[in-house]
């Protein structure tokens, strides 16, 4: 951080498949929890707190990637910046340590350092034991014959989803306001994971009935029911707008599957017959 005297710092960095928090509660708060103090003791330490800024050097402007798995069983419908905490996973727990943390180094040393409670932020690029890209994908690879079933847990399960492009906007433009403070950001608008199963297969003229399956096996411990962002202040006063709705986000998604599960199994083929 010395070396590099950046301006702006966004911690990205987490294990962040919240299921996996209940398996590796401990990882997953060294990770969540510590690693967010471990950069605000970085920044505090060559921010010009101890004279390592370089003279008439600018502060080091810190984002920290909070979640709205931090309001967990919410309080109030929908949740806003002064909701109150409820998580409902280890994961969640953790982040709300982080975000706690960064308000604590803002008021404690005057750091410029926001946290922004992103709500469900997915794109093509989601990893596929996300419940949105394992949708995208299994619609992708049924429709293609490459997949017979779709097996999901909690289907009537209540989310917020956005497109992250968006939502890396939003974090660019927290950190260019003149004073620090922390936003909600989502679309305010609520969908099932039974939503997401219909749109991604309506994509591929496909009925969901006949490929999705409920796996006890798969609902959280302590599920979170219903999470939706208000929105009213990253509106107001960041001028912020989603750009993409949830139908146009998961069709976005199996398309990019349809043409990914394609060119696996086209170069798959190349190579049993030996022309790669």
């Amino acid at each position: 951080m010395d070396t590099v005297q950046p301006d702006e710092v966004y911690n990205l960095g987490a294990i962040s498949f919240v299921p996996m928090s209940w398996q590796q509660a401990e990882l997953v708060t060294e990770i969540n929890g510590m690693g967010v103090l471990r950069m605000l003791e970085a920044i505090r330490m060559v921010s010009g707190l101890n004279g390592s800024r370089h003279a008439g050097g600018g502060q080091i402007r810190f984002y920290q990637a909070s979640s709205s798995e931090m309001f967990g069983k919410a309080a109030e419908t929908p949740q806003s910046e002064t909701t109150r905490f409820h998580p409902r996973s280890p994961y969640g727990v953790a982040k709300t340590y982080g975000h706690f943390i960064t308000k604590n180094y803002r008021e404690s040393f005057g750091m410029y350092a926001v946290s922004g409670m992103l709500f469900n932020h997915e794109s093509p690029r989601r990893g596929a034991e996300f419940v949105t890209r394992k949708i995208s994908l299994a619609a992708a690879r049924i429709k293609l014959g490459h997949q017979k079933k779709l097996d999901l847990g909690n289907l009537d399960a209540v989310r917020d989803w956005g497109f992250a492009g968006d939502y890396v906007r939003a974090m660019h433009l927290m950190l260019q306001q003149e004073e620090p403070t922390d936003y909600v950001v989502g679309t305010g608008q609520m969908h099932t994971v039974r939503d997401a199963v219909r749109y991604a297969f309506e994509h591929v003229d496909l009925d969901w009935k006949d490929y999705v399956c409920v796996d006890p096996a798969l609902v959280r411990p302590a599920e979170v029911e219903v999470l939706c962002a208000d929105t009213q202040r990253v509106r107001t006063e960041l001028g912020w707008e989603p750009t993409v709705d949830f139908p146009q986000l998961m069709h976005m998604m199996v398309e990019s599957d349809l043409q990914q599960v394609s060119r696996e199994h086209e170069y798959g083929d190349l190579l049993l017959a030996g022309s790669w």
